[in-house]
């Protein structure tokens, strides 16, 4: 009896350490991940205020109120949190954009519209930002281009949320298949145009958002008839050629797949 009394004894005692031990853990990720958060939300207010190249790794750490060794035990160096900061405007995207379209009917066009306009609502106070780091776009082997390779899974997520926006649309799946692509390509021009756009609040940015979202729906129910099929698999299969149509689906929380 004294045997098994000392044995239940020591696994209670057991299991209370490894219960302990796993909510010290929780406590301990908890914290890294307000730390990292920490970080982020400092470095990205520096990079507004002074600008990316005149903010300093130490000046982020000063900030955040940590040793210079452990800002960079979370990010390595600026392009780092660059890239979280990427992630962090793509995960709003998506979050917002889903749930504008799923609280009420909306038309294609309507659509469309939240799906643009909300990428430029995140962005609003980064021009300056953008303007700093839209100069490595030319450069696809630097880290923080949008064109590059270490920001590609970044990148089909944004085509995805132009994916949800184009929901159940009636459209061949050749159009569907390519069109997530454009509206991606087509809203980086418009965010070079809004990176330049001195208007109050940037208007002239919102009203060409608007017009051009009004022609696309327009040319769509053209390009759409059968008579320009033959026209749309040769506008597919020069983008898969040179490698621009992404063969991976994208990262949308509804598409179809490909027939």
């Amino acid at each position: 009896m004294l045997f098994e009394y000392v044995q239940i004894v020591l696994d209670k005692s057991r299991a209370l350490a490894y219960y302990s031990n796993m909510f010290k853990q929780e406590i301990a990720r908890g914290k890294s991940k307000e730390t990292r958060a920490s970080i982020l939300n400092h470095a990205i207010r520096l990079f507004r205020e002074r600008g990316f190249d005149a903010t300093t790794m130490r000046d982020v750490a000063d900030a955040a109120g940590l040793a210079l060794g452990s800002a960079y035990y979370y990010f390595p160096g600026k392009e780092a949190i660059v890239q979280a900061y990427y992630e962090e405007v793509q995960s709003q995207h998506l979050s917002r954009v889903a749930e504008a379209l799923g609280a009420k009917k909306l038309n294609f066009e309507e659509r469309l519209r939240i799906a643009f306009h909300t990428k430029f609502d995140i962005l609003a106070n980064d021009r300056k930002l953008l303007g700093a780091l839209f100069r490595y776009t030319a450069d696809p082997t630097h880290p923080l281009s949008v064109f590059g390779p270490a920001n590609q899974i970044t990148r089909e997520q944004s085509m995805g949320v132009f994916a949800l926006a184009i929901g159940d649309e009636k459209l061949p799946e050749d159009i569907r298949s390519a069109i997530p692509l454009a509206l991606w390509a087509l809203h980086m021009g418009i965010l070079l145009y809004f990176i330049y756009d001195q208007s109050l609040a940037q208007e002239r940015t919102r009203k060409l958002i608007n017009g051009t979202v009004r022609i696309i729906v327009r040319m769509l129910s053209v390009v759409r008839l059968p008579i320009m099929k033959p026209l749309r698999g040769s506008l597919v299969s020069i983008l898969r050629e040179i490698d621009v149509f992404p063969e991976s689906e994208f990262h949308a929380v509804s598409m179809r797949e490909e027939r």
